[in-house]
């Protein structure tokens, strides 16, 4: 007989059990004195860099720092430590947790093979200034972080959506945008090409990308046989056919059984 274990007050106990799968965070480690990232940390030091937290995580340097001295840190590292190529920077939303965004640069020492993060954080109506004088990649990249997050730039050369069009209502990479997209998101198309007049005639954007009606005339073609744009679907043959029957077989080779084709090609 199965050993029992009461179940009594089940829900006032821990939340993470075996039932749940929790991810494990990555190990902090100290700066080791005398190794290539306590030069770096020496190197912000003598720049004036102020420092707020460093450690070593999946065996890069994380620096965090005042966003204020953001262009100044890059700054240092790319002439005093070598870090010569900014990888990547985004931005990641905390406003919920912290009422802050967290702004990162991974910066790259190709002679080295070393990697640096910089971390800073900046609140929710704060802007950042921009790193293009330090680094020309950020041009784009802080584009797309204005677009996806709305964080203002200051002094960057073009700072305008990248992605999504001018004219779009939100953000998508907030953690508070709805993830089908709003009322204006999902009539945008049609308000944009036809006017909101045809909302009634048209109807709302199908946002479930899974989702394939094989004999809407309207948004797609029959797969694996054309019909006509706006077709009658009383009138379309509506039998359901084979979609392989719409390619031709004779282009492709099956390459699991021997063939004199495939033995030509051997």
């Amino acid at each position: 007989m199965r050993r029992y274990s009461p179940k009594d007050n089940v829900q006032a106990k821990a939340k993470y059990t075996d039932r749940f799968w929790v991810a494990p965070k990555t190990p902090k480690e100290s700066v080791e004195e005398g190794s290539f990232f306590a030069k770096v940390l020496e190197n912000l030091k003598n720049d004036n860099i102020d420092v707020l937290n460093s450690y070593i995580e999946l065996g890069h340097l994380v620096i965090e720092i005042n966003p204020e001295q953001n262009v100044d840190t890059l700054k240092s590292l790319r002439d005093s430590s070598c870090f010569k190529m900014c990888v990547e920077l985004s931005a990641v939303d905390y406003l919920a947790q912290d009422g802050e965004f967290e702004i990162f640069y991974l910066l790259l020492n190709l002679d080295e093979a070393k990697r640096v993060r910089v971390d800073t954080r900046i609140k929710k109506d704060q802007a950042i200034e921009s790193i293009v004088p330090v680094f020309d990649m950020a041009k784009f990249a802080e584009r797309e972080m204005y677009d996806m997050f709305g964080i203002y730039v200051n002094n960057h050369p073009y700072l305008k959506r990248i992605i999504m069009p001018d004219d779009w209502h939100g953000h998508p990479l907030l953690k508070t945008y709805p993830l089908q997209g709003d009322e204006a998101a999902s009539w945008y198309e049609v308000d944009k090409i036809f006017g909101k007049e045809y909302r009634d005639i048209i109807g709302p954007e199908i946002r479930d990308a899974a989702r394939i009606d094989r004999y809407d005339t309207q948004r797609f073609a029959r797969v694996g046989k054309e019909v006509p744009f706006g077709a009658d679907p009383s009138l379309v043959d509506t039998t359901e056919t084979p979609i392989e029957d719409g390619y031709s077989k004779t282009a492709f080779t099956d390459y699991t059984t021997g063939s004199k084709e495939l033995e030509n090609r051997r």
